[in-house]
Parts: C-alpha cells; structure tokens; sequence
C-alpha cells in the first residue's frame, strides 16, 4: 500500500493547455480522486497525502454532511460547507438556505465564504480550505475564485451543473485570476446517496399529492 503516487502538473507558460488532469489516488483512499486545473499552489507528494491527512478531509466533510441533512430536512437541497483556516481551525460552517431565504444564491459555499470573510475581517481566503458535499455550480465556483481560496475539498460530482469539473471548468477558464487547487470524491458515496435519498423522497412526496 505504499506505492507512490504521481500528481502531474500543468506548465506554467502563458499558452498552457486547458486540458484538465484528474489523478486517481492508491487503493486504500477507496474512490477519491484528486484533481487540479491549475498549478498547485503546494507540491503534493505522498508523504503530504497520507492517512492523517485524508483522514482530516474525511472529519471536516462529515460535518458538513451533517449540516447538509439539516438543509434536507427544512425543505432545502442538502448541501453543506465547512472553511478551515492552515492550522485546521474552523472559521465558518452553512447549508444551502436557497427555499428557507427565498435567496437564489444562499446557496452553501457561498453562505460560508461571507462567514468565513466576517471571521477574518478579510476577504482573502488563500490559505483555507472549503469543504462541500456537491461540486459547486458555476455561481459558487466564481465565488471560490473571487474570495482567492486555497484549497476546494468536494464530496460528489454534479453531472448537471457541476463548474470545477463535471460540465464547465471554470476555475481554469480564461476568465480565471486566481490558481484553484481541487480535490475531489471525499466521502463521495455518502454525499452523492444523500442527494438521491433527498430527490428520491421529495418525488415520492410530490407524487402523493397528485404534482408531477
């Protein structure tokens, strides 16, 4: 179980490729992936993604699995978000608010960004980390940009709206001035069976009131 790991690197010329590059991590990290569209801010090596590490990701993205099943449960599309600064300190947690606050961008990652920016008393967030349970949209993926994040740790892809990489890449778009790190596929399963419990259900309820 000690086999290196590669992690390839985009050039760092002005004309590079947009080409994305998605790593699958050893066997023992189960089905996460890491996944940069962009020069790494840090060199990832496999001496910097060992157990305590993931098991790190693992912790912060199971509390914002469970604030996603808050969202869920007051009616709202479960999704939750926790920013962390380097010293692994808390600094904001949401959930998707979008039906509570009749709000079109309450959305999780965007809620935790103005909290964590209230925190620090400072826009800049390039040395945290934001957790999420869904990619983000093209709205949130903007935003990460906009607040200069350092580190995106995501749970499930969003084949229908996902922006970092599952439909648009908008970190390493034209339009991008800031190097996003990416790292996708924590607690994935959990995430993505969360999200289909919730629809499941919410179609199973519509139906029985006769609304398709």
């Amino acid at each position: 179980m000690g086999s290196a790991i590669a992690c390839s690197r985009l050039s760092n010329s002005p004309h590079r490729s947009r080409a994305r590059v998605l790593t699958k991590f050893i066997k023992w990290y189960d089905r996460d992936k890491i996944y940069n569209t962009a020069p790494l801010p840090f060199q990832i090596s496999p001496s910097s993604i060992d157990d305590p590490t993931y098991l790190t990701h693992r912790r912060w993205m199971t509390r914002a699995l469970e604030l996603a099943e808050e969202a869920g449960s007051a009616g709202d599309v479960p999704v939750g978000a926790v920013i962390v600064n380097a010293d692994d300190q808390m600094l904001a947690e949401a959930q998707n608010r979008r039906e509570r606050d009749h709000d079109p961008t309450a959305h999780a990652e965007v809620l935790a960004l103005r909290a964590a920016g209230q925190t620090l008393k400072n826009w800049h967030l390039n040395d945290c980390t934001l957790y999420v349970t869904l990619e983000p949209c093209p709205m949130c993926a903007g935003a990460l940009i906009l607040a200069r994040l350092g580190l995106l740790v995501y749970g499930a892809d969003d084949l229908k709206a996902g922006a970092v990489r599952s439909v648009l890449n908008v970190p390493d778009s034209a339009a991008s001035n800031h190097q996003l790190a990416v790292l996708g596929g924590i607690l994935e399963s959990a995430c993505r069976q969360q999200l289909q419990d919730w629809f499941h259900d919410r179609r199973r309820r519509l139906s029985n009131k006769g609304i398709h």
